[in-house]
């Protein structure tokens, strides 16, 4: 089936079916490269097959039962695998998804009920098996009876051997013994000697035996019904699955060219003509058979350069490349891979050639009235989008007349039929039409002029010599001939072939300076890529120290930390003071982060919308300092100084005795606050609402230092280990008053929880939250959260002069 569909291969003229069967073939061969393959062996064309279950009543064989099966199984096989890969392959999964499962239940039960021999298995139903164990039972008691017959009457047996004679059991008797046993005689052997008996006390046994193998017969033809009638319903799927078989070797044939000959799935559609070190299949096998290899051609034509006139040396290849050209065209256009590393074809409705020589003493046609006649009916048949090409036009005739008749019929061409020409010629008056035409490419074979051989280059650009005398040199013409040819040889064509050896070597020259400028920029390419790639792996090193030295610094802030509320008794400010230090620890990441981002040059992401300034945290001198919103009892890690409030800094006072009342600093963590009473070695002190206990020893005296203004909005500290940081020295005094409007649900509760959390912390006690009026689910979230909240005492809507239902006034614990 799939050399048929190859044999009945075409050209499509559908431009989506074309796109579609290329489009199956890329797929194909995708999928073979991931190892999803299918492959068709032992099938037999079902069309027979098909045909007679088209007949209702009939009964098919088991070995086409068989064989219809195994179709079902392979196709269903194939499905699997494409089905796996649907996503990718969409048009493969197309042909093959609308096959019925019920293919694969059928498979199954024939493979239960008929052997591999085309036998029906014994288990293919009850009733058989019933039948032929009581065949097998009645078969080994005729043997036995017949057995001991022949070892009671051994002198009258000449073999003691149970045969078989018209399908009964007989022992072979002496001729002139069949008197001592009686029965019926099936025959004799060739020499007569010998008489094959049926005994008459194994006549009943036999005719039994008889009937149960016609009943055999009857229950093997009803079982084969059976199957036949199951195959018959699932006809349509059987049918699919036929031309899902046919279709999907056809493409997996086209996958194993593409791999055999190293081609590619062509473009086509577009207004471009173009081949990319393209091969001609034919001759690239045969050269594979003698170890050689073909020379790819490139080359291009579209709409700024339609045509293309190709010299050169005789049996240099142009002719080859013509035919490559349409050779490829036409597979391209077939849906086939063509052996090409790239490859641009446009939708051509028709591809014209005139290449050989057709001269016919029957028809009465020379060369140059079969080319002419030839080019005739091109032109009649021509319809654009086309290709056409052309083989020595011109050829067979005066060559000043041939070469202007050649020149009109590519002009035809180009012109009025609006075909894409590639045309070879020897002619000068071509190569000077070429020339002077802006959409005319001349291109040539390349001829080595140190060896005198062709080298099959094309050189697109350039025009070519023919080299006429060189090649008949080396074709064994001799040495005298050639030097009287070319003597005669007129001076204008000397100068004019030496002019076009002159072109060529320019044109090398060209190309050899092209390919050292490529090379240079490839090599600046990979030395700017690995200036990259060290760049981005300092980078990486930069950010590796970076984040171990912000870890080293978050572990001992939060080291520090429990020290801290080791010493808090109050289990109510022990807990704030826990969420406090934890999205403190947060924040210094995210601000370390950005900070990080900004070194790089990147904008440091916008930081979350709240009611107020967030508390930062910066290094400084390898410390620690925290800072922003309610500071009251923010926890400083600076070995200089520390604040109760932002707009106070303390230094060391003179040293004495500490006494009740003083403001001291906590030397084990740098908090400020106050002696509330001394018991032995250990005081009390209030930091804020904080009562903790500390030893004498670990206090340090402090008294208010002068302030010092900050000379802009933000003041620069700068850590030793890391990048310069800014830190905010807005005022941040605790407010009474949080204004949410605008602001989302859990944005807003996010804001109250840190000022409820500020608040308490500095002591306050009464605050007022503006949330507005509008459709009251602000109202509604924050009411949630005050309800439960471990600061508050109390809350209600706000008075009518302080907002109404727009506000929520706060009454916290004390």
């Amino acid at each position: 089936m799939g050399r048929a569909r190859v044999d009945a291969l075409v050209p499509h003229d559908s431009l989506p079916n074309l796109k579609n069967a290329l489009a199956a073939s890329a797929e194909c061969v995708q999928l073979r490269k991931r190892g999803a393959t299918w492959s068709f062996s032992e099938l037999r064309e079902p069309a027979e097959a098909i045909a007679r279950l088209r007949v209702e009543g009939t009964s098919l064989e088991p070995v086409t039962i068989l064989e219809l099966a195994r179709l079902c199984e392979q196709v269903m096989s194939a499905r699997a695998a494409i089905m796996a890969e649907r996503d990718e392959s969409p048009v493969l999964a197309e042909i093959v998804a609308s096959l019925p499962r019920e293919l694969n239940s059928i498979t199954a039960r024939v493979a239960n009920k008929i052997l591999p021999s085309g036998d029906l298995d014994d288990r293919a139903s009850p009733e058989l098996a019933r039948i032929r164990h009581e065949i097998t039972k009645l078969r080994s008691s005729i043997t036995r009876s017949l057995e001991n017959l022949m070892r009671r009457s051994e002198e009258a047996v000449q073999d003691e051997l149970v045969t078989i004679r018209n399908d009964r059991f007989v022992i072979p008797v002496k001729s002139d013994h069949r008197g001592h046993i009686k029965g019926v005689a099936h025959g004799f052997s060739s020499s007569g000697a010998t008489a094959f008996v049926e005994p008459l006390e194994t006549i009943d046994a036999n005719n039994e035996l008889q009937s149960l193998r016609e009943t055999e017969e009857r229950e093997i033809y009803r079982i084969l019904f059976a199957l036949t009638e199951e195959l018959r319903l699932q006809l349509a799927g059987i049918e699919m699955a036929a031309a899902a078989v046919a279709e999907l070797d056809f493409i997996n044939a086209k996958a194993v060219f593409h791999q055999k000959f190293n081609c590619v799935i062509p473009e086509v559609g577009s207004g471009t003509l173009q081949f990319a070190e393209a091969r001609h299949p034919l001759l690239e096998e045969n050269l594979r058979a003698s170890s050689g290899a073909v020379v790819p051609v490139s080359f291009s034509l579209d709409e700024d350069h339609d045509s293309m006139i190709i010299s050169g040396a005789n049996a240099g290849g142009k002719t080859v490349v013509l035919k490559t050209a349409g050779l490829l065209s036409l597979m391209a256009l077939s849906g086939l891979p063509v052996p090409a590393r790239h490859a641009l074809v446009p939708f051509f409705s028709s591809v014209l050639a005139d290449i050989g020589d057709h001269q016919s003493l029957a028809a009465n046609l020379s060369t140059f009235t079969s080319h002419v006649a030839n080019i005739s009916r091109m032109i009649e048949l021509c319809q654009a989008p086309a290709l056409v090409l052309l083989d020595e036009v011109g050829t067979g005739t005066d060559p000043e007349e041939g070469s202007a008749l050649g020149v009109a019929v590519v002009d035809h061409f180009r012109r009025v039929c609006g075909a894409y020409v590639m045309a070879t010629t020897h002619y000068g008056g071509l190569k000077v039409y070429a020339a002077n035409e802006e959409r005319v490419q001349n291109a040539s074979v390349e001829f080595d002029d140190k060896t005198l051989r062709p080298t099959y280059r094309l050189l697109v650009g350039v025009a070519g010599s023919s080299s006429g005398l060189e090649i008949a040199r080396r074709f064994g013409i001799s040495g005298e001939i050639i030097a009287a040819a070319s003597a005669s040889v007129t001076d204008s064509s000397r100068q004019a072939a030496e002019y076009l050896r002159r072109i060529k070597l320019e044109s090398e020259e060209a190309a050899s300076l092209r390919e050292a400028l490529e090379e240079e920029r490839v090599a600046v390419a990979e030395k700017f890529a690995s200036l990259e790639k060290e760049a981005e792996k300092k980078e990486r090193q930069r950010q590796t120290s970076f984040q171990a030295a912000l870890e080293k610094i978050v572990n001992e802030f939060e080291r520090r930390s429990r020290e801290l509320l080791a010493t808090v008794q109050d289990r109510s400010e022990r807990l704030k003071l826990e969420r406090e230090t934890q999205r403190r620890v947060a924040e210094l990441k995210r601000e370390a982060q950005r900070v990080a981002n900004s070194s790089r040059g990147r904008e440091p992401s916008a930081a979350p919308t709240n009611s107020g300034p967030r508390p930062v945290r910066v290094m400084r001198e390898g410390q620690l300092v925290t800072g922003g919103q309610a500071t009251g009892a923010s926890l400083k890690a600076s070995g200089q100084h520390s604040t109760e409030s932002e707009d106070a800094d303390y230094i060391a006072a003179p040293v004495r005795d500490i006494a009740i009342g003083d403001r001291v600093r906590l030397i084990s963590f740098g908090s400020i606050g106050i002696v509330d009473s001394i018991k032995g070695d250990e005081a009390e002190i209030r930091v804020k609402s904080l009562r903790l206990r500390e030893k004498l020893e670990n206090l340090e005296l402090v008294e208010v230092a002068a302030p010092v203004k900050s000379s802009g909005r933000f003041s620069k500290l700068r850590n030793t280990r890391g990048p310069e940081i800014q830190l905010s020295t807005t005022d941040t005094q605790t407010r009474s008053e949080l204004n949410v409007i605008g602001q989302r649900a859990d944005e807003a509760v996010e804001a109250v929880d840190k000022f409820l959390d500020a608040a308490s912390l500095s002591g306050t006690s009464h605050l007022r939250i503006v949330h507005g009026h509008g459709t009251g689910a602000l109202r509604r979230a924050i009411g949630e959260l005050l309800k439960d909240h471990p600061h508050v005492a109390r809350f209600a809507a706000a008075p009518q002069d302080q907002g109404g239902s727009g506000a929520t006034v706060v009454e916290l614990r004390q």
